[in-house]
């Protein structure tokens, strides 16, 4: 898709919207095109909420130096887990149609829903019960994979992606560089048409499939609002509640003393602390300058998948090492 749309050159060239924190394959992919990236911030604050406000700030910014003419949104969020509620999937859209921007909906994690009040919209959906303008106009790729979500099939590389309200002529040639690089194998393929096409009432292996289903989801949304409430415990660490997805994203403070020992590694100050509790205590976390960040904070993301209890000691030994840390650099 973003190679059909990349363009231009100069001020004309083609600017993405991308969400900070964000999914690197995105800022790999901007790169690779020689596309301007254009970083808009979810609010931290607020449950890592997005605002048109600050939409329209990266659309004014980035107008001064390219064409920004796509716009990303990943819900729900990856690393964040935010879900975003149906009044700002609206609003998003209306903004899309005002600047005449084509619409990327990442929604790969779409079943992970663990907040009570928290539910899905997907941008499809509610663009079309909008009705017209919007639902004639705006243009919109919606993504959906067999490696995410409560299925997790990592292995078998399938997914979709959907269009609507692209150009015939476009679409025609859109599917014609589809052909030429996409190459799903037939297991992938197989498994993803489950996923479109799940059991159905009546269906012999209904009831196994939702009582599986509903057992995986339920003991991910115990894992989640356990990883909140024992991060938010220990000072100095705070983690947003993970409404969706898989991941939690913790802001963590750091020292100064860990500031500049992390300058004369030569590294970043939150991959500083990962590398020394990787090499402490052989827990994994990715720094959270991997994807982006507000100047000045520091995060790490941490998947929810292990089992409970395992989870749990991983937990309270991050949060012990946490506190060693910051005593060590205080």
């Amino acid at each position: 898709i973003l190679k059909l749309l990349v363009a231009g050159e100069g001020k004309s060239r083609t600017g993405v919207l991308i969400p900070i924190p964000q999914y690197p394959l995105y800022s790999a992919a901007i790169a690779e095109l020689s596309a301007v990236q254009l970083n808009y911030y979810l609010d931290e604050e607020h449950c890592w909420a997005l605002d048109v406000a600050e939409l329209r700030r990266a659309v004014a910014e980035g107008r001064r130096h390219c064409c920004p003419r796509v716009l990303c949104i990943i819900n729900p969020g990856n690393p964040t887990g935010q879900v975003q509620s149906r009044q700002c999937i609206e609003d998003v859209i209306k903004f899309a149609f005002e600047e005449k921007l084509f619409l990327m909906a990442d929604e790969v994690y779409q079943d992970n829903i663990y907040a009570e009040g928290s539910t899905f919209h997907s941008f499809k959906k509610v663009l079309f019960e909008m009705g017209p303008p919007y639902s004639e106009v705006v243009e919109l790729a919606s993504f959906h994979s067999i490696s995410k979500g409560f299925m997790g099939e990592c292995g078998f590389r399938g997914g979709y992606v959907e269009v609507v309200n692209m150009d015939p002529e476009v679409k025609q040639q859109w599917a014609k560089l589809g052909s030429v690089r996409l190459c799903p194998p037939v297991t992938g393929q197989i498994l993803l048409d489950t996923v479109v096409n799940p059991p159905q009432p009546g269906d012999p292996s209904y009831e196994l499939f939702m009582k599986e289903k509903k057992e995986v989801l339920s003991t991910l949304a115990q894992k989640a609002r356990l990883t909140q409430e024992i991060f938010n415990k220990s000072p100095g660490i705070h983690c947003n509640p993970v409404q969706g997805a898989m991941y939690s994203f913790p802001r963590i403070e750091l020292p100064p003393r860990a500031l500049a020992a992390a300058k004369e590694q030569g590294q970043a100050p939150d991959m500083f602390f990962c590398m020394r509790l990787l090499e402490e205590t052989g827990i994994c976390v990715v720094p959270g300058s991997g994807f982006g960040q507000r100047e000045g904070t520091f995060h790490f993301r941490m998947t929810i998948l292990p089992p409970t209890e395992k989870l749990q000691v991983l937990l309270e030994k991050l949060s012990s090492f946490y506190a060693k840390f910051v005593k060590e650099y205080s």
